[in-house]
């Protein structure tokens, strides 16, 4: 029997590819994507496991399936390359905040789905119009991709909610106090007079880095048109 028993939602909706990866998605974003089998999915679904090779062929072609839905959700706007590329790093890093198992896997794919694929042509030809070369364009995606993912996976890693305020004062200041004043003062200074400050939210540090990439892009642009 393909279909368990117990879930009238589920008898309700046909299994589908696109509920299949939707169901994978959510189960990550709840328990991280170890928990993610095959079996697991197929029980969050009402249905055998094996019923889900009927829409995804193994867990490489589910995880490429996810990986296309978080990649739908990163926006690209159609504006100047400087603003596009802030404005795309501004949406592909709350699509990674959302989907914090996805940052690895990002750009692993072998075999990419239709929505990664299109991001990234879109991404290459905003660069190339606004009169990169191949080569510039190169560089640029790859400074902004490593430091868009970068940013995400070490703020998926602090220890606190970056926009918390009490609860990041009170872990630093635990850590404050088990740190002698005089053995690391330049450590000190920046966490008490920067990051305790009243109204400090880690997350604002991603405009700036992502700022002063473009900028640099810029010049390198500028100076590529010299030279032409």
């Amino acid at each position: 029997m393909a279909q368990k028993r117990g879930s009238t939602q589920n008898q309700r909706s046909p299994l589908s590819r696109d509920r299949v990866l939707k169901a994978g998605v959510a189960l990550a974003d709840r328990n991280g994507i170890g928990s993610l089998t095959m079996r697991k999915l197929g029980d969050s679904l009402g249905v055998e496991a094996m019923s889900l090779y009927n829409h995804v062929a193994n867990k490489e072609a589910l995880l490429d399936g996810m990986i296309d839905l978080v990649f739908e959700e990163i926006d690209l706007p159609d504006a100047d390359w400087k603003s596009a590329m802030r404005e795309r790093g501004a949406s592909a890093r709350g699509a990674l905040t959302r989907h914090p198992w996805a940052i690895g896997l990002m750009e692993s794919r072998v075999s990419p789905g239709p929505a990664t694929l299109r991001h990234h042509d879109l991404v290459i030809g905003c660069l190339r119009k606004a009169g990169f070369s191949v080569a510039l364009a190169a560089h640029a995606f790859s400074a902004l991709d490593s430091y868009i993912y970068g940013f995400a996976m070490q703020e998926t890693a602090l220890p606190f909610d970056g926009g918390d305020e009490a609860q990041m004062a009170d872990l630093v200041q635990g850590i404050l106090r088990g740190i002698p004043e005089d053995r690391y003062p330049h450590l000190r200074e920046l966490t008490v007079e920067h990051v305790l400050r009243p109204g400090y939210n880690y997350g604002d540090e991603f405009a700036y880095g992502l700022e002063l990439i473009l900028e640099g892009l810029q010049r390198d642009l500028g100076a590529q048109r010299k030279r032409s």
